[in-house]
């Protein structure tokens, strides 16, 4: 990463962006700070991606001029990516003071505010600092829990607790005034897009690659070959009724699936689940109802009004419309059930073997699962083995030595799935 120019990602009320900061920096004796933009402007992206292409390609801002700029636009899209500390939840602050003032609330809230006051400043957002200025908890909130102890830090944490509940919106509306999501190249983004995709599809066949390493036994004397098999033995059982007693998840016990899509350079969240082996989705009349963020999900679920969702037929939707209202629902995506769906279309173009079989795979599950819950027979025709998309996708998923292989040129069978997945974008509804 760049030395002193930090990519961040700040949930706001239109979802969660992500932009640079150049934390204080000192130059020619004068203290700068910054976060890139242009005049009056905030640039936020949507993703990793769109920055990187932006960065790329675009000269006119207000970081151009920091001393470590030049190693910006060689930034991989990985590492333009927000770190864990530096992802700051701002739609959940109210939420966040609702909770006891403990050490891991008060070290959010402080980076929160952290961010906050800086934003305010390089903006100059004068009703920000209003806000912030309120109620005195928010001064000493570096100092960690000492001062909202006792009697008197009761009083200091209500103070800051009724403050952020009656007037965060004013920070929020200011803020989101000041953010500018700039045009970035289209050449640029195609490329940048493709970095994000294969980022994720690598992370997804390590995260396999690791689920599927099982320990190994050792034994010191081949003399003592029984008794090791006998201690293996026991230990397994121990270990199976382990297993056994652990806790399969939330998610596993209402039978629900958080579902993660990679498509046309962004990533989109939504549940789905299978009543007598028949796909249901969130959503109605064929639309898919998708956030861009697992918090953006999680928000939508506990404000919106989904009694007429078709997985509010589900019996266990209670339970999940509980902990979203609750505010403890986390959504956590398995690596099965994430899709990427970017670039199929040129690897079919290029035939058989420029085909992840494992991805293709799973984007052919989504497309059906989607088209048999919208009641569309065009997916099920088109992967019919007697068209030719259904016969490069049949033999690429279950090659068999003794059937014709396709042949080239796969131009219509790239433009046929091409459809297909526009088809199935066409049918998300994003909140």
């Amino acid at each position: 990463m760049a030395q002193d120019i930090v990519p961040i990602e700040l949930g706001l009320p239109q979802g969660d962006v992500v932009t640079l900061w150049a934390p204080r920096w000192r130059e020619d004796g004068e203290e700068w700070e910054a976060f890139l933009g242009h005049e009056d402007d905030l640039y936020a992206f949507p993703d990793a991606a769109h920055l990187a292409a932006f960065v790329r390609t675009t000269e006119e801002h207000d970081l151009s001029d920091h001393p470590a700029w030049h190693l910006v636009p060689a930034l991989s899209v990985a590492e333009l990516m927000p770190d864990e500390a530096h992802q700051f939840d701002l739609v959940g602050v109210p939420e966040l003071v609702a909770e006891e003032p403990d050490t891991w609330t008060i070290g959010e809230l402080a980076d929160i505010i952290g961010i906050v006051r800086a934003l305010a400043d390089v903006c100059e957002l004068d009703e920000v600092h209003e806000v912030l200025n309120a109620a005195d908890g928010f001064a000493v909130l570096e100092q960690g829990t000492f001062p909202f102890t006792g009697r008197d830090g009761e009083r200091l944490w209500t103070d800051l607790a009724e403050t952020i509940s009656e007037r965060w919106d004013e920070v929020l509306d200011a803020l989101d005034s000041v953010v500018t999501v700039p045009d970035v190249d289209e050449t640029a983004l195609e490329k940048s897009a493709e970095e994000l995709v294969a980022f994720h599809a690598e992370a997804a066949e390590a995260a396999a690659d690791e689920d599927d390493i099982e320990p190994v036994e050792d034994t010191e004397d081949d003399t003592d070959t029984a008794d090791n098999t006998a201690a293996v033995d026991a230990e397994g059982s121990e270990d199976a009724e382990e297993v056994e007693d652990e806790p399969v998840g939330f998610w596993a016990e209402v039978g629900i699936d958080p579902i993660k899509i990679i498509s046309d350079g962004s990533e989109y969240y939504t549940l789905r689940c299978y009543l007598d082996d028949e796909p249901v989705f969130l959503g109605t009349d064929g639309k898919i109802d998708v956030a861009t963020t697992p918090r953006a999900l999680a928000k939508y679920l506990a404000t919106a009004d989904l009694a007429d969702n078709d997985l509010a037929e589900v019996s266990t939707w209670d339970e999940v419309s509980n902990k979203a209202n609750d505010g403890s629902l986390e959504i956590t995506v398995d690596t099965d059930n994430t899709y990427v769906l970017q670039g199929l279309g040129d690897d079919l173009g290029e035939g058989v073997d420029a085909v992840d079989p494992v991805q293709l795979d799973l984007a052919v599950e989504l497309l059906t699962d989607a088209a048999d819950w919208a009641g569309d027979d065009k997916v099920a025709e088109a992967f019919n083995q007697s068209e030719a998309l259904g016969w490069l996708v049949s033999f690429i998923l279950a090659p068999d030595p003794t059937r014709m292989a396709p042949s080239a040129p796969f131009t219509a069978e790239s433009a046929s799935w091409n459809q297909l997945v526009q088809d199935f974008e066409d049918r998300l509804v994003t909140h």
